[in-house]
């Protein structure tokens, strides 16, 4: 073909996409025993929560294969919910933000393009495994309460299909028309409320987080926000007065 003519560069760029994305390279992920030092507010995390989470982990470890319902962690803002998903399972990130649900409701933002379109591209899902180079990674879906569908379409169904381990295996993407193994992928999920549909809450299962007390709020403030702030407005420990009142214990 011509350098020149449109057909080459769509089939150059089809060809990119297929050799960009990971087939068969591997992570290798950590044993993880307890809940990380590091974390920034684990001693104020529920227990149950702490090792529902364990547990999940613990059995991946011994079995060496993702099974098992979504882990969806609800809870208002501000409770470190990705932190925990970013320090604890030593895999590669991909990640779909709110931002997405929230401006498409159409499903080929997930499952791509037709390449008989201008400027078509694969879904978001083959673009977060290209950048994990990994395929085994963890995939944060924040925001998925954010989930709407209007006349274009209903992008639940197309998460149905990803998320269900019966089916991931043979994922079509509608621009690479190939099937890829996303059985080994770890999902997880984030959202402020329950409302979502039906069919996706099915086979996700639920961990709520409670919010701070104002006593765990103030504890907050003294071990990191206040440390953070004083940095960030240029002032030395001695130059300002603080009016935080003392913790009730």
């Amino acid at each position: 073909m011509s350098l020149m003519s449109a057909e080459a560069t769509v089939v150059r760029n089809y060809l990119d996409w297929i050799l960009a994305v990971p087939w068969q390279s591997r992570t290798r992920v950590k044993k993880i025993s307890r809940m990380p030092k590091g974390s920034r507010y684990r001693p104020l995390w529920s227990e149950k929560v702490k090792d529902r989470i364990l547990e999940y982990l613990a059995v991946q470890n011994r079995t060496n294969k993702v099974k098992g319902p979504i882990l969806c962690l609800v809870g208002p803002p501000g409770l470190a919910r990705r932190r925990w998903g970013n320090r604890l399972h030593g895999r590669p990130i991909g990640t779909l933000c709110g931002y997405l649900w929230a401006a498409c409701g159409t499903k080929a933002k997930i499952r791509g393009h037709r390449r008989t379109y201008i400027g078509a591209m694969p879904g978001k899902i083959m673009q977060g495994m290209k950048k994990a180079k990994s395929s085994n990674p963890l995939f944060l879906l924040d925001e998925v309460d954010k989930l709407g569908s209007d006349w274009r379409g209903d992008p639940s169904s197309a998460l149905l299909e990803v998320l269900d381990p019966e089916q991931n295996s043979t994922f079509n993407d509608h621009y690479m028309e190939l099937d890829y193994d996303l059985s080994d992928v770890m999902f997880c999920m984030y959202g402020k409320f329950l409302n979502m549909p039906r069919p996706l809450l099915d086979r996700m299962e639920i961990i709520r987080i409670s919010g701070y007390t104002e006593d765990e709020k103030l504890q907050i403030i003294r071990r990191h926000l206040l440390k953070k702030q004083t940095k960030a407005a240029g002032l030395r420990s001695g130059s300002f007065q603080s009016t935080i009142m003392p913790c009730v214990t």
